[in-house]
């Protein structure tokens, strides 16, 4: 062998240990950088077996919980999808980013805010977007957050969206039936449209590390789900599920609504108190659209492993807001109140601990700087969310000790408002649910509530006028003043 044969030689074999090396670097780094995938639910109460309702069938997300950490008190900003996720996806509270109501976009305050998906985009991964994630509607969506756009993130009211039977589907009407059981395939819904998406997304980027934000819009009204889900539950289960539609005792008028938003479908009257036997279909058809939401996730993660994704991939499950099943006689969100605020959140993943239930105070609004605390351990300082790293790692039980809601009045403004005339707050501790109510114009206070929390579910007796609670109720507020924006 001649020396130029030998330089030749030398000089291929540099090259491919180099290229060796490259790639076992890059793969190192795409094994050391976790993925997340980020499941959105709409208007999901914490029904699931995993928080210990027994009617509900959700194995997928009962694994899921199993495998990391459930909070059993997390709530969100505003129970309402715009300012909810609005909130969630900036990291800022909805006073700092003035959106209360489902009219403004964030960037029309904050245009230059990078959302959680920027800041991962801005890092290098592949941020994609299947289903809502922000509020629906093409002017609610926000381009700048994801690599590619968004797919089935804006729905017409077409076939599959709400409804796939003919008497319900009908091009210029919205709000049929408030329920729908039809023989389909879970493809013929939106949210099987969204979950074969979602997994064919997840086969593109077998090379890239990825923020997929995957969002379903059931059990949102109305309640179409396929057979199947409503063929796992008996009409009669849910008798147990029916709620005392007694409002709390001293509670103001104008903190409730006339379920305007159920009450706005073809077969729920304008007034009067809705028919037992239609709460229970109301119920029926509600958890079976959770059951059928769980089988997409289940579809999802099954993927997810097959792909060999799911050791290197952080996910957070999360609902934008809870939802009133009868309770109080109110059927929808937007109040103050626990159903309407408590939502699901669960984390699981690499580092995460597993099997554990956190009962402290948490907010949507901490997901941000905690998703980037466990995937690149930095944070600005803008952000008004507190990390829970502490609590995933095992190290802490808590971070705080309160959670920060608020809802405008009258209930219309929630609707069509930009400038609400006034403004409910309503702070949650382990004992007590806190709310004030403020004119937006001065943010004077004229009326308040209070409620023991220790030994109830929901809210049952308003002590305000209570003078031994003057004091108490006096540092509540001052929190509210120190945090709300």
């Amino acid at each position: 062998m001649n020396i130029n044969s030998s330089i030749c030689n030398l000089k291929f074999g540099l090259f491919f240990h180099l290229l060796f090396l490259s790639c076992s670097n890059r793969d190192e780094v795409k094994g050391q950088i976790p993925n997340v995938l980020f499941i959105a639910i709409d208007d999901m109460l914490p029904v699931l077996g995993c928080y210990g309702n027994s009617t509900a069938l959700t194995p997928n997300i009962d694994t899921l919980a199993n495998q990391g950490i459930l909070f059993m008190n997390a709530y969100c900003q505003v129970g309402l999808s715009n300012p909810s996720r609005a909130s969630l996806m900036t990291g800022m509270r909805p006073d700092e980013i003035k959106v209360w109501t489902l009219k403004p976009h964030f960037r029309e305050e904050k245009p230059n805010v990078v959302t959680l998906p920027q800041f991962y985009k801005e890092k290098g991964y592949a941020t994609r977007a299947v289903g809502k994630i922000y509020h629906d509607g093409a002017y609610h969506q926000d381009p700048v957050s994801w690599s590619n756009p968004s797919v089935l993130s804006v729905t017409r009211d077409g076939r599959g969206h709400k409804y796939v039977l003919p008497e319900n589907y009908m091009p210029k009407r919205s709000k049929a039936t408030t329920t729908e059981n039809a023989n389909v395939q879970d493809t013929a819904y939106i949210d099987g449209k969204v979950c074969q998406a979602a997994i064919e997304l997840l086969n593109q980027l077998t090379d890239s590390t990825f923020f997929l934000a995957v969002g379903f819009r059931r059990p949102h009204l109305p309640f179409s789900a396929p057979k199947k889900y409503w063929d796992l539950y008996e009409r009669e289960m849910f008798k147990k599920e029916l709620k005392n539609p007694r409002r709390p005792a001293r509670a103001p008028d104008f903190a409730f609504h006339n379920s305007n938003e159920l009450r706005g479908y073809e077969d729920i009257g304008e007034l009067g108190v809705i028919r037992e036997e239609k709460q229970l279909e109301l119920l029926h058809g509600y958890f079976a659209s959770v059951s059928y939401i769980d089988a997409q996730i289940g579809k999802l993660i099954a993927e997810l492993k097959r792909l060999g994704r799911y050791d290197n991939t952080i996910i957070v499950l999360y609902s934008d807001n809870g939802f009133h099943l009868g309770d109080f006689g109110l059927w929808g969100k937007t109040t103050n109140y626990e159903a309407s605020v408590n939502i699901p959140l669960i984390f699981c993943g690499k580092g995460i601990e597993q099997g554990a239930i956190n009962r402290s105070m948490v907010e949507l609004i901490d997901i941000y700087p905690t998703l980037i605390d466990l995937t690149h351990g930095e944070m600005k300082s803008s952000h008004d969310g507190i990390s829970l790293l502490p609590i995933l790692k095992g190290k802490s039980s808590k971070v705080k000790s309160y959670a920060l809601s608020q809802i405008v009045r009258p209930y219309q403004d929630a609707i069509n408002s930009r400038s609400p005339d006034s403004m409910g707050y309503s702070l949650r501790t382990e004992k007590y649910r806190y709310i004030e109510w403020r004119n937006t114009k001065n943010m004077s206070v004229f009326a308040r509530e209070l409620y023991r929390m220790d030994d109830a579910l929901s809210e049952k007796e308003n002590i305000a006028s209570d003078i031994k609670n003057e004091a108490l109720m006096n540092q509540f507020s001052d929190i509210v003043n120190r945090i709300r924006k």
